[in-house]
């Protein structure tokens, strides 16, 4: 864990754990690449201009992002941009961000999931923000009741997206992303650009709870996991080996990463 290249200190990291007012973006680094490197990139220096009102220097990024993904291995790298200095009732205050870089395994040979439906619309989804407290809740809350996660509805029981992910589904040999608000996707967008060029049809629309009887598959994807099927939610179960899954599977794991 370092902050602008160098260990934190926890008096530094104060102003996040208290007021956990930043944003991040999460890559899967493997061999000093990433796939989809630059989209990452642009979502910071974007996020950061809405959250904190000023631009961030990329290139340092980088930079930082590499050092702590030096390992051989594969390794997921967190990047957070966050002002060690905000100040909870001067939030308007000129921000001074600075970049906290974290690093875990990369996880391997994750199962299918089994998701349950709640209700719950994240504070400005189309940013990757750090308010993490609702979506970690409900999915502590269904693994308590013996689900493996949650995917959120707005109040017209219109799905949206998971806690950490993305979700999609194919019906009629077509892949429908849910229209509801929610974070457009690293992931989500690279395989938009995976199905462009193979050929397959895919789009948005409403996604009702009452719809999932007539999904053939459903599947989650983010930096981390890429493409993992689902298996069931509520009482709508889906195959874990759809072809059109599994294609998809394989053609975002192939996809060549952009060097750190």
């Amino acid at each position: 864990m370092e902050l602008n290249g160098r260990p934190v200190t926890a008096e530094e990291l104060g102003a996040l754990a208290l007021y956990n007012y930043g944003h991040f973006t999460t890559m899967l680094v493997e061999h000093g690449r990433v796939r989809g490197l630059s989209r990452h990139l642009d979502r910071l220096l974007g996020d950061c201009r809405i959250l904190h009102g000023v631009d961030l220097d990329l290139d340092r990024v980088r930079h930082l992002a590499r050092r702590a993904a030096s390992a051989p291995s594969p390794v997921v790298v967190r990047v957070t941009v966050f002002d060690p200095e905000f100040d909870m009732a001067h939030p308007a205050a000129k921000a001074s961000p600075e970049v906290l870089v974290t690093t875990r395994p990369a996880p391997s040979g994750l199962p299918p999931l089994t998701l349950g439906v709640v209700e719950y619309e994240r504070d400005l989804p189309e940013v990757k923000h750090c308010g993490l407290f609702g979506p970690l809740m409900h999915r502590r809350f269904a693994q308590l009741g013996g689900t493996d996660d949650v995917v959120f509805a707005d109040g017209r029981q219109c799905l949206s997206e998971g806690p950490s992910w993305n979700i999609g589904f194919v019906r009629d040999g077509r892949v429908v992303w849910p229209g509801s608000g929610h974070l457009n996707g690293v992931t989500m967008r690279l395989l938009n650009d995976v199905m462009t060029r193979a050929g397959i049809p895919f789009g948005t629309a409403s996604v009702g709870t009452g719809d999932l009887a007539s999904m053939s598959a459903a599947f989650v994807t983010n930096a981390t996991v890429g493409v993992r099927p689902v298996r069931a939610i509520d009482a709508a179960e889906f195959p874990a080996d759809h072809p059109l899954v599994t294609t998809l599977r394989r053609e975002y794991t192939a996809l060549p990463g952009e060097p750190l």
